[in-house]
């Protein structure tokens, strides 16, 4: 059994969320939730909410034991993105990308 937990439209690259995601991919909660305390990301802030959530809703949802939860699956994939520009010379304008993610973390019961 697995519960999910889902953040989207996360204003954060997907590239730099990656980066969190594969610190923690199939370690257990407790080491997860460590790693991602003493990491200096800005994704490690959204994970650790989202990591919470995810054991949440194994305990409250389906009845799992906190303590024997694994991350099992983490992921982002990219959102929408909101373009904005910059004036330049000679009334140009260069386009800034305003990049969005959609987060998941999925933890399992280890057997």
């Amino acid at each position: 059994m697995e519960a999910k937990a889902h953040l989207k439209y996360a204003r954060i690259s997907p590239r730099k969320v990656k980066i969190v995601c594969d610190l923690i991919r199939g370690k257990d909660v407790k080491y997860a939730r460590g790693i991602l305390e003493n990491t200096s990301k800005a994704a490690s802030e959204l994970l650790i909410k989202l990591l919470n959530s995810a054991v949440a809703n194994a305990e409250n949802n389906f009845g799992l034991d906190p303590e024997k939860l694994y991350v099992s699956e983490v992921y982002a994939n990219p959102g929408p993105i909101l373009k904005r520009g910059m004036p330049r010379a000679q009334g140009r304008m260069y386009r800034i990308n305003k990049r969005t993610s959609h987060i998941t973390v999925v933890v399992a019961e280890k057997e």
